[in-house]
């Protein structure tokens, strides 16, 4: 749940209240213009705080003086930006986060006017943008709040900047992003009792109050369509699976839209092959693929992106009760191919398998990207510092690497070659759903590869990535929203008309 600051962007000028907010570099000076606004004396207390508290103006360190001398705010806060290097290539979304990690007052004035570093509007935008996702925290079931919690609740984030308009203008086209992130963080969170398929589903078809045409399509469809894969993994639950099909209709009428298929496992236990109970806790989050897909679409509706887009996602719990599939079950797909279940626990598979073959047969795509928290074996090869990204097309494969740069969601290439694509042979049916522990995510990219046909197509295994995250200067842990801001810097850089 988001507690965010009011942004607001001003002029350079006299700050009398609240904190303040001024930038450094590793010489401990501030810009001349920030000096002049602060005055000689606070300078020099600057100076001396430094040396008392070894501060050096090193990247991401700060330094905060209570009530200082010579100004009127309650506190000021000094950013360091470190050296030449450091500010070469500065992430001004983690920047934000940073400053929204240090500020504590409920009224905060940020002075950028950064030594050695140009900040344009764009950049302030991010900035804003970072500090609004670090705000971030999921709350709604506590019954008791600590008062550190209740104090930073709400206030105002005001950005000192040479040109207010501009940063205002810039600014708006981020907060569909933020609200996408949000949404997909707020998905992740939510409790498996409280988060169904059905619920799940009603979530997407929200979005029809921004324009996005929103189809659900429920047991009886989904068997009428042949999606004998999807609704296996289901059927171990009492709660039916869904598939959800939401269309963003921004581009030319003729063009083809471009698609994101997302796995959306509401709860895994592992079905018959049940996963040991240690931290089974977690698999609440096996769902972050299909809530990167609905932030995302509320992201490009809200901001009115120039495409046509189509997102889906395959909602199902699997579970171990007595009409769960087993080991050994052989599944007909929608394709006609059929899948041995080897382990029941690779399930995420069969559901994206059933989806994208959907997808890819009904509208026709320019190219696919799927998003599943998919194998634990991603997670040994890239820890959580990257989504593994398989692919049959170096062009799109190059973009979504090009647009993981860009917003700090990293991808990183694995092998899919014929090598894998034998590894999941089946003795008895035409494929089975796991080949063992060895390349076990480039098994798994080959299986999803065979249900793409001939269209552009990538996969992102993002099981460390975008469920369990580790904390950075925008996100505290846990749920990411990570693909979000990757995916619409794709469309955006790469798609629109």
């Amino acid at each position: 749940m988001a507690d965010s600051f009011k942004i607001d962007f001003q002029a350079h000028g006299k700050v009398e209240t609240g904190d303040l907010i001024v930038f450094v570099g590793d010489n401990l000076k501030p810009t001349p213009a920030v000096a002049k606004l602060l005055g000689p004396k606070t300078v020099d207390l600057v100076a001396k705080a430094a040396s008392a508290e070894a501060f050096k103006g090193k990247a991401k360190t700060a330094l905060s003086i209570v009530v200082p001398a010579g100004l009127s705010v309650d506190r000021l806060i000094v950013i360091g930006l470190g050296g030449e290097k450091d500010r070469k290539d500065v992430d001004f979304v983690q920047l934000g986060g940073l400053i929204a990690g240090k500020a504590n007052g409920k009224d905060v004035t940020v002075m950028l006017d950064l030594p050695g570093i140009e900040v344009s509007p764009d950049a302030v935008a991010d900035m804003a943008l970072g500090a609004q996702l670090r705000r971030y925290s999921f709350d709604r079931y506590k019954t008791k709040k600590k008062d550190e919690d209740e104090s930073r609740k709400g206030g105002r984030l005001v950005f000192s900047v040479a040109d207010p308009a501009a940063a205002k203008k810039a600014y708006k086209s981020r907060e569909g992003v933020q609200q996408g992130v949000i949404i997909a963080r707020d998905l992740v969170n939510e409790p498996p009792n409280v988060l169904g398929p059905q619920e799940f589903a009603a979530r997407a078809q929200a979005l029809t109050k921004l324009g996005v045409e929103v189809e659900i399509l429920d047991d009886k469809a989904m068997r009428k369509l042949g999606m004998n894969a999807l609704l296996g993994v289901a059927q171990g639950s009492v709660r039916g699976g869904r598939v959800a099909v939401m269309r963003w209709n921004g581009g030319k009428a003729n063009d083809k839209p471009i698609a994101f298929i997302g796995k959306g496992v509401v709860f895994d236990s592992g079905g018959i092959s049940i996963k040991p109970g240690a931290g089974m806790e977690d698999m609440k989050g096996d769902m972050a693929g299909a809530a990167c897909v609905v932030g995302l679409m509320h992201a490009l509706a809200s901001r009115k992106a120039k495409a046509n887009v189509v997102g889906a996602i395959g909602l199902v719990e699997n579970m171990p009760d007595g009409n769960a599939q087993r080991p050994g079950d052989i599944v007909t797909t929608m394709s006609g191919q059929t899948i041995e279940i080897i382990n029941t626990d690779a399930e995420g598979r069969l559901v994206l398998a059933d989806v994208l073959w959907y997808v890819q047969d009904r509208f026709k795509p320019k190219f696919m990207v799927d998003l599943a928290t998919l194998t634990g074996a991603i997670l040994v090869a890239l820890a959580q510092e990257y989504a593994g990204l398989f692919s049959n097309n170096d062009e799109l494969a190059e973009r979504l690497a090009a647009a993981g740069k860009a917003t700090g969601e990293r991808v990183w290439r694995m092998p899919l070659g014929p090598e894998f694509d034998k590894m999941i042979d089946s003795k008895f049916a035409d494929m089975k759903n796991s080949a063992g522990r060895f390349g076990g995510s480039s098994t798994a990219a080959a299986l999803l590869q065979r249900f793409v046909n001939d269209v552009p197509w990538a996969h992102l295994d993002i099981a460390g990535t975008a469920m369990g995250s580790p904390a950075t200067e925008i996100n505290k842990g846990w749920s990411s929203g990570w693909g979000v801001r990757l995916l619409d810097r794709l469309v955006r850089d790469h798609y629109e008309a």
